[in-house]
């Protein structure tokens, strides 16, 4: 029931006097979240009989809060007894309480008799209990008569009498169902909750409705602040704490299922915590225990709509289809108008990335409600996954018409009048490619090589295995524009998604320089792409994520994500999870770094999985999870390991092969007379002479010693810090800091070597790779500066003198076809001497043996600078035949 059974108790706050005190106090108790106390008072005072210190109207009181109170920590039976055993005179005046309870338990019929008690009765709260009339009717049956009792609150609204907090709350309730068919309803529904906390500020009810109406309109961070403003007042309420956890779920925060247990805590009955909870495990595939959470809820209401929905998502998920189809058509034959079977079913099947399959059910739920307008929006962005463009355009904007107010659909239909803005390539059949206009000249060349790169070895690592075509692939110069793709909002941390032959990423222009490695990300989706084909969407989250991190280890040296200190030190700390409960980490995370740290961890489990079993074993375990099996059976058919076996054996390979950097991260011995927090380098130098083999303090010093140009002191610290963590290439690594030291004494071998080795280990680090091609072309290594030039282009192309620089080097190596591809680069970068460009770009073409290219190019020089001598020669000898690439510099159009 939209409402709830948790009554505000505004009525009951209206006398004086001893007695009256006392059931003020204990109701101030109960808004404040003090249960037990509160229960006890008013439990006393509902038995006690009436006389000159409790009149009939205080013991009524008294006795409507003992059942709210009840009520509200899941007490039901026991409420249900004390609403048996009250006086007779009171049935009226509890009756709308007692229905709310019979509802919460499932038995309709009793609620709605006490419901109609309540009406006809004239109880203080009538107009409750009509409004939960209403809500039955709406769920099970007429939605007609329903929308015609929820309309009439509109005139209570507009009447002359004064309106309760409660009256209000039924009164914005009512609206807001109305709103389904009116939208602009929403805002009245709104404005009446914000007049039922005026009405009595000590009323949580209103409070929690805004958040709830703020999280179904997915703005989260207002349904935050409206939970949290409760919670301030009671931290243990029920609902509030389950609100609260949605609205985490929704904005990403971590500390999910802890939020949701506090719930369960206050109320182990609430049935919607209980199904909550049940989804939360689905996301991790546990759908065990999510099965007994939800036996949980069906014990309380065996008619749970929500319990039975989740039920039968997770039966779906697994492919029960007997099973599937029961509750199916037991939540049908109890609200054959419920859409929220399908809905939910739809956005679980997107949570395992079975994006046609949510397409599908959405489509079922339009068809039992109309006017489910969260289905048209699941249907729409899931046709849009697909790839199938105006057909989920089509649906969103009937979700828009419908329901204006959902961010997410406003946004994604702004989104997508941007896509006129986007050149659309598809002279690959394999592929297409959808790059913003301003920045497709540059990227495509670029975004097709990668792509086509990666889709030969991935074929060839996957035993010949090839994805459904075309692969879509969309890059995105916004990084907002790409969230709002994915999920509807901005905001998103990741850098590229996949959901199936469809792709979307961020461009390198949509985050800071050096930020990532755009090609590094291309890879990881691209493996994704096959991953997801080859086990036809049922591969587990931690098991695919893991492995396109292993794809791209494959790909280059240093692509992909690399341990830290932080992340050894996290290790140490016992943060990491067990393989066995990864999942969590991507879906869950419980501290900021987690998601991060699932993703290396998980490719760490495939380099000892490759390692030990062989690449086979990696395809024999994707083929099995498209079969059906779930990770235990996987695990034991292909390595004939246990879940528990795998936990334990990688963790023996994690400390075997981080055994130097853990011990050289051990806290450093606490000695008499070394500082707790060393500054100077006569601290730093006392905590390196105590503890030699300690990597923080030997980077430090050798950080602090640097910083005064102390340079062969801190030459030393750095190299050890460097032999303490090889494999460590972060923003302060040594071996950035001993580059820097050979390079100030033009020590270039030296200074090469480190950088090779920093770049071999870390793939964004764009500095690194500038200073190293410079060093390699004073060596007069050509091939490996424009290996080093190539590797910065991955991560920032936006530079013109790199591309000219790249360029150069390119045609001295003798390859024709990396200089056209870095002057055309310069070119689409627009540099200020255009006629120059398209002259260095036809000599090119000249070397690439492209006449036709070449001419083309030289007359659009020429049409810019017509007097432009060098061009005038080269256009008269690609036109005789004679054209030939003199080992000059680029000329400029202006001379």
């Amino acid at each position: 029931m939209r409402r709830g059974f948790f009554l505000s108790l505004a009525v009951l706050c209206i006398s004086t006097g001893g007695a009256a005190q006392t059931v003020d106090e204990a109701i101030s108790e109960l808004r404040a979240g003090a249960y037990e106390s509160a229960i006890d008072v008013l439990g006393e005072i509902a038995e006690s009989q009436e006389g000159p210190d409790l009149s009939r109207a205080d013991r009524r009181r008294a006795y409507v809060a003992f059942l709210s109170a009840l009520a509200e920590v899941g007490r039901y039976e026991e409420a249900l007894e004390a609403a048996r055993q009250a006086p007779p005179a009171f049935s009226t005046e509890i009756a709308n309480t007692t229905g709310e309870i019979f509802y919460q338990l499932g038995r309709i019929d009793e609620a709605r008799e006490q419901f109609n008690r309540s009406v006809q009765g004239g109880a203080i709260d009538r107009n409750s209990a009509l409004l939960n009339l209403a809500i039955i009717e709406w769920t099970y049956g007429d939605r007609d008569t329903a929308f015609a009792s929820f309309d009439s609150f509109i005139d209570l609204y507009n009447g002359s009498t004064p309106l309760s907090s409660d009256d209000l709350m039924a009164v914005a309730t009512a609206v807001e169902y109305l709103g389904i068919r009116e939208h602009e309803l929403f805002q009245d529904a709104l404005r009446a909750y914000d007049e039922a906390v005026a009405a009595d500020p000590g009323d949580l009810e209103p409070g929690i409705a805004i958040g709830e109406l703020f999280l179904g309109k997915y703005n989260g961070s207002e349904a935050d602040a409206a939970l949290r403003e409760v919670l301030d007042r009671n931290p243990n309420h029920p609902r509030a704490l389950l609100g609260l956890a949605r609205a985490m779920e929704f904005n990403g925060s971590v500390g999910l299922m802890e939020q949701v247990d506090r719930a369960l805590e206050q109320n182990e009955n609430l049935v919607e915590a209980r199904a909550f909870k049940a989804r939360l495990l689905m996301k991790v595939e546990n759908h065990d225990e999510a099965r007994a959470e939800l036996q949980k809820a069906l014990d309380v209401n065996p008619t749970s709509l929500e319990a039975l929905s989740v039920l039968a998502a997770s039966h779906f998920l697994r492919g029960e289809t007997e099973e599937y189809e029961g509750v199916r058509d037991q939540v049908n034959r109890l609200s054959p108008n419920y859409a929220g079977l399908y809905n939910d079913i739809a956005d679980l099947s997107v949570e395992s990335r079975k994006y046609r399959e949510a397409t599908l059910v959405a489509e079922e739920a339009i068809a039992t409600d109309p006017l489910s307008w969260r289905a048209y929006g699941i249907l729409g962005t899931n046709q849009l996954r697909l790839g199938l463009i105006e057909e989920g355009r089509a649906s969103l904007q009937t979700a828009f018409e419908g329901d204006p107010y959902n961010v997410r659909t406003y946004n994604t239909l702004d989104l997508l009048d941007t896509f006129e803005n986007y050149e659309v390539n598809e002279d690959d059949p394999r592929f297409v490619f959808v790059v913003h206009e301003r920045e497709a000249a540059l990227l495509q060349p670029y975004i097709e090589q990668i792509t086509e790169e990666a889709y030969e070895a991935l074929v060839e690592r996957y035993g010949g295995y090839e994805p459904p075509l075309p692969i879509r692939i969309e890059v995105y110069p916004s990084s907002a524009d790409f969230s709002v793709r994915t999920i509807g909002l901005a905001g998103m941390g990741a850098l590229g998604v996949t959901f199936g032959s469809l792709i979307a990423m961020d461009s390198p222009a949509a985050r800071p320089l050096g930020d990532f490695n755009w090609a590094s990300v291309l890879w990881h989706e691209m493996a994704h792409v096959f991953h997801l084909g080859i086990t036809d969407h049922n591969v587990p989250r931690w098991f695919s994520e893991g492995l396109a991190v292993h794809e791209q280890r494959q790909a280059r040296e240093g692509w992909g994500h690399q341990a830290a200190p932080s992340f050894l030190m996290r290790y140490r700390e016992g943060m990491l999870l067990p393989v066995s409960e990864l999942n969590s980490g991507f879906v869950q995370p419980s501290y900021p770094e987690q998601v991060t740290d699932s993703y290396l961890q998980a490719s760490l489990v495939f380099a000892f999985i490759e390692s030990r079993w062989g690449l086979q074993a990696i395809r024999d375990m994707l083929n099995e999870y498209r079969d059906g099996r779930a990770t235990p059976d996987v695990l034991e058919g292909i390595l004939d390991v246990s879940m528990d076996d795998l936990d334990r054996n990688f963790d023996d390979y994690f400390k075997e092969r981080f055994a130097a950097p853990l011990a050289a991260l051990a806290p450093p011995a606490n000695s008499p007379g070394i500082p707790q927090n060393p500054r100077t380098i006569e601290d730093w130098t006392r905590v390196v002479q105590e503890n030699p083999g300690n990597f923080p303090a030997r980077l430090a010093l050798g950080i602090t010693l640097l910083q005064e140009e102390r340079l062969d002191e801190a030459e030393g610290h750095f190299q050890a810090a460097r032999d303490l963590f090889p494999e460590y290439a972060g923003g302060d690594s040594p071996h950035w800091f001993l580059a820097q030291i050979h390079r100030q004494r033009e020590e270039t071998d030296l200074a090469e070597a480190s950088l090779s080795r920093l770049t071999a280990l870390n793939e964004s680090h764009y500095e690194g790779f500038l200073q190293l091609a410079e060093l390699r072309t004073e060596l007069g290594d050509a091939d490996g500066a424009a290996e080093a030039m190539d590797g910065a282009v991955l991560i920032y192309p936006y530079e013109v003198d790199l591309h000219d620089r790249l360029a150069a080097a390119h045609q001295v190596r003798g390859d024709a076809t990396g200089t056209v591809r870095e002057r055309r680069a310069i070119l689409a970068l627009e540099p200020a001497d255009l006629a120059g460009a398209y002259y260095d770009l036809a000599r090119a073409y000249v070397t690439a043996d492209e006449p036709e290219q070449a001419r083309r190019s030289i007359l659009r020089a020429l049409d810019i600078a017509p007097n432009f001598g060098a061009g005038l020669d080269l256009l008269l000898d690609i036109r005789n035949g004679t054209s030939t690439v003199r080992p000059e510099q680029p000329q400029s159009g202006r001379r």
